[in-house]
């Protein structure tokens, strides 16, 4: 089940009258300025996570309902997001988040079945029960027939695509930053937005014998980056065998330990980077969303990033939102969605360029050089 495109309505800085259609294929780079939407839309996703994990109440009390509508609530009384799929039966979806009283939203969750729209019926088994103290339901609950079959068919497979979206930030390589401090050693299921379990993920990698090949291959790329890098040592903590650090070992041969203190932030980074995309496939959630991943990379590390998204893409779709003029031209003309603000209209605005349009201009110039010019757009 793949996702192909988003229709989007009144969600932030998307406006409420026409949206946007933002396409999407096994890797989708988001290039675009600053405040040009490329983070709303990395939340949009974060949002749809958070709809079939029963999160919505923490997700809307953090943000806020008013804030999640374009220009508030007095502008915009509701979100509409549609989702289209291949390889899915009844494969568009449509899902209504209305502005309630108390600072709520009120979902209307609809599938379409052979072009023509028919509601998802009965419970709310389509997504995960979205029902929960902070949302309401209105469904209809005519053809419990045509229901079922959805429920077993297309509407499962929806709950195990937003299921599997997880957007990641490694950003916060401080020295509280979780990352670094010890974790519980069995909490390795998947590997956190920000990283926080990489030891114990890593860990349980290395000593699973079927994966034990992938966590070799993340050694590798880490020791291409860090050529000091000799392997993490993981072992539990003495006096307390249910945590982990993220100790490692350099290249030199000895015995000495090192603490995740003392790598640089880029390496930890990368080391975050290498255990998300080159995990195993099993384990590899359905559509990965990173923010700016390449902050505080070398341009080699760049390089070898852009390589695992690539790994990563034959098994998962990758979206990255980022400004690196280097991680563009790793990628082709059809990977990147131009994303620009609309003075006139004052929201944002999504493209994907025109190939042919630019091939003349890819003969003289690379797409980070046609982005500096304008080109592309995108720029402030």
């Amino acid at each position: 089940m793949k996702l192909r495109e988003l229709h989007i309505k009144g969600f932030k800085s998307i406006d409420s009258d026409k949206g946007q259609n933002i396409p999407f294929g096994d890797v989708t780079v988001l290039l675009g300025a600053n405040g040009a939407g490329k983070s709303n839309v990395i939340s949009l996703f974060d949002m749809l996570h958070c709809m079939v994990n029963q999160k919505m109440r923490q997700y809307i009390g953090k943000h806020g309902a008013n804030e999640l509508l374009f220009y508030g609530q007095k502008k915009t009384q509701e979100i509409v997001i549609k989702a289209y799929f291949e390889s899915v039966v009844g494969n568009n979806y449509k899902i209504t988040l209305s502005f309630g009283h108390g600072d709520r939203l009120v979902i209307d969750f609809k599938q379409s079945k052979a072009g023509q729209q028919s509601p998802i019926t009965s419970e709310v088994y389509a997504l995960n029960n979205l029902l929960s103290e902070d949302i309401a339901i209105f469904l209809d609950t005519k053809n419990e027939s045509e229901f079922a079959q959805l429920e077993q068919e297309g509407s499962k497979q929806l709950n195990e695509f937003f299921w599997g979206i997880r957007a990641y930030q490694f950003s916060d390589t401080s020295e509280t930053a979780i990352i670094k401090q010890r974790g519980y050693v069995d909490d390795a299921r998947f590997l956190h937005r920000d990283a926080g379990n990489l030891a114990a993920f890593l860990k349980m990698l290395k000593e699973h014998v079927p994966y034990e090949k992938y966590y070799k291959r993340i050694v590798q790329h880490i020791h291409r980056i860090m050529p000091q890098f000799g392997d993490f040592e993981l072992d539990p903590l003495p006096g307390n065998r249910d945590f982990v650090l993220l100790n490692w070992s350099d290249s030199s041969g000895n015995d000495y330990l090192l603490n995740p203190h003392q790598i640089s932030d880029g390496s930890l980074r990368f080391m975050a980077l290498a255990a998300l995309l080159l995990q195993p496939p099993d384990l590899l959630p359905k559509f990965v969303v990173l923010d700016e991943p390449e902050l505080g990379l070398h341009p080699a590390a760049i390089a070898e990033l852009a390589g695992m998204v690539k790994i990563a893409s034959q098994n998962a779709q990758v979206l990255l939102a980022t400004q690196s003029t280097r991680l563009v031209d790793e990628f082709e003309p059809e990977n990147l969605v131009i994303a620009e603000r609309d003075e006139e209209r004052n929201c944002s605005i999504f493209r994907k360029l025109d190939t042919e349009q630019l091939t003349e201009w890819l003969e003289r110039y690379s797409l980070s050089e046609l982005w500096e010019k304008n080109v592309l757009g995108g720029q402030p």
